[in-house]
């Protein structure tokens, strides 16, 4: 798998793994990895020196460093809290930018807010009604 990710801009890892295997030397500057299977504190995909050494954007920064990919970097001793960039509503909302420079390896560590999955999937029903796809009916009470 190295290959494929040495040779990819964007890296999406959606797995019940229990070890990494998306290594720091596979990961390309500029690339951006979206790291969304470790939702519990056994699970771990990405190296925890990948981590340290890159922008972490987190959806929950009390989650993420508690149970995701990131917990794992802190743990080691590889970085602090402190160190996680921002949370995705930070740079949703403009409070801070999102990637600065092309060669910055940019990781978003999710590990799973109900609340956005709701929210997203509200935009995206919206934005099917507006454009009259999709079939709409009623629930039965």
């Amino acid at each position: 798998m190295s290959i494929a990710i040495q040779k990819s801009d964007v890296c999406v890892t959606c797995t019940p793994a229990r070890e990494f295997f998306v290594c720091k030397e596979d990961i390309a500057p500029g690339t951006f990895v979206a790291a969304v299977g470790a939702d519990d504190a056994h699970k771990h995909e990405i190296d925890p020196a990948l981590i340290a050494s890159a922008r972490v954007v987190v959806d929950s920064l009390e989650q993420s460093c508690a149970i995701g990919d990131t917990h794992h970097a802190i743990a080691r001793g590889l970085m602090r809290k402190e160190d996680v960039y921002a949370e995705l509503g930070e740079i949703v909302a403009g409070k801070k930018p999102g990637r600065t420079s092309d060669d910055e390896i940019f990781i978003f560590d999710s590990t799973g807010v109900a609340i956005e999955d709701a929210v997203a999937a509200a935009a995206v029903y919206e934005k099917a009604r507006a454009a009259g796809i999709g079939t709409y009916f009623q629930f039965a009470a």
